[in-house]
């Protein structure tokens, strides 16, 4: 068994709340330094799922911390071309909702959730970074701020 802690990195990108169909969006994680990206999706509370579709989640990318440097992320720079995580119960609260592989080569990453007419929720939104170029890392990293 070997130590994994040295050669990763979590980075909590923020709570991000569901309302309606008005889109929201985590805080970036910078990739500089590390060859793999997961974003985790934990759904904290789901007070409403919204209509039958739900409430998906997309995966970003942008070459600059600018909100408008912003886009969607293609399915050749994800693994198994996963760009998005959905949810459609009421009761998937505290729940992993689930995760996208970035192999990408954006510097920086996040995410933007859009629900549907009666969506209500909480997720907390996690990148945990991979193959350092230096390690030992610090395992808890900073977020950077969407400006």
């Amino acid at each position: 068994m070997r130590d994994n802690l040295s050669n990763c990195q979590a980075v909590h990108l923020g709570n991000v709340a569901v309302s309606g169909t008005t889109p929201a969006a985590s805080a970036y994680v910078d990739l500089q330094g590390f060859g793999a990206c997961t974003i985790m999706v934990v759904a904290n509370t789901v007070t409403d799922a919204g209509t039958a579709s739900g409430f998906t989640v997309t995966l970003q990318e942008s070459a600059d911390t600018t909100a408008a440097g912003a886009g969607a992320v293609a399915a050749s720079d994800t693994v198994d071309g996963a760009t998005t995580v959905t949810v459609t119960s009421d009761s998937a609260g505290d729940t992993n909702a689930g995760g996208m592989g970035y192999v990408g080569g954006g510097r920086y990453v996040g995410i933007t959730v859009t629900g549907t007419t009666g969506s209500d929720a909480d997720l907390s939104i996690i990148a945990l970074l991979g193959k350092p170029t230096k390690a030992a890392t610090t395992f808890i990293g900073t977020s950077v701020a969407r400006t």
